[in-house]
């Protein structure tokens, strides 16, 4: 094992340490409580060691969060689809659901906050585009009609769902019925076959 692969393992597993960080402070205390001064300290390395992997600061630290919550989310997602479960809109809905409440600082970076990367662009991260993706399958796949569109209305009654939820705005003793309704709107037949 030569030098530059250890130092590559380090350097990568420095950037995991300050991501990782960043979403349990987060998660705790809201994003407004990570600062690079912060997470440098939490971590023991200085500040100009996080500008060296986050030349944009805290916003490319933010920015980390969400591409790597959307890996998270696309690996979530996918192991409900591809279960041998007869329900799996219904059981996709609810993921969906249970990943934004349990990760909610990590859900905020991705969905909510200012990010530097496009959606739907060349541009596009892979993580991104897989979390897409799974929205495209739990709607029916590539194949079919407007699956896209589908998935992007999916996406937002889900997202809707969350934030609304996430801040008392609904029902908490009507989440099961919005999921049925939901459910019945998409069709849970409209999931692609293996």
């Amino acid at each position: 094992m030569g030098v530059q692969e250890r130092r590559m393992r380090e350097r990568q597993e420095r950037e995991r340490r300050i991501i990782e960080c960043a979403r349990a402070i987060a998660d705790s205390e809201g994003w407004s409580a990570v600062t690079t001064r912060r997470l440098a300290n939490e971590i023991e390395y200085s500040p100009p060691v996080l500008y060296g992997h986050f030349p944009d600061g805290r916003d490319g630290i933010v920015n980390a969060v969400a591409i790597a919550g959307f890996g998270d989310f696309a690996t979530t997602m996918r192991a409900v689809l591809d279960d041998d479960a007869d329900d799996h809109l219904t059981r996709f809905i609810t993921a969906y659901l249970d990943f934004s409440a349990g990760n909610p600082a990590t859900y905020e970076a991705m969905f909510s906050m200012q990010l530097e990367v496009r959606f739907a662009d060349e541009s596009t991260p892979a993580e991104l585009r897989d979390a897409f993706g799974v929205l495209v399958d739990a709607v029916g796949g590539e194949g079919s009609p407007d699956a896209e569109t589908r998935a992007e209305l999916l996406w937002s009654a889900l997202h809707g769902m969350s934030v609304l939820s996430r801040t008392q705005r609904l029902r908490p003793d009507n989440a099961g019925a919005r999921i049925d309704e939901l459910t019945e709107l998409f069709g849970n037949s409209a999931v692609s076959e293996k």
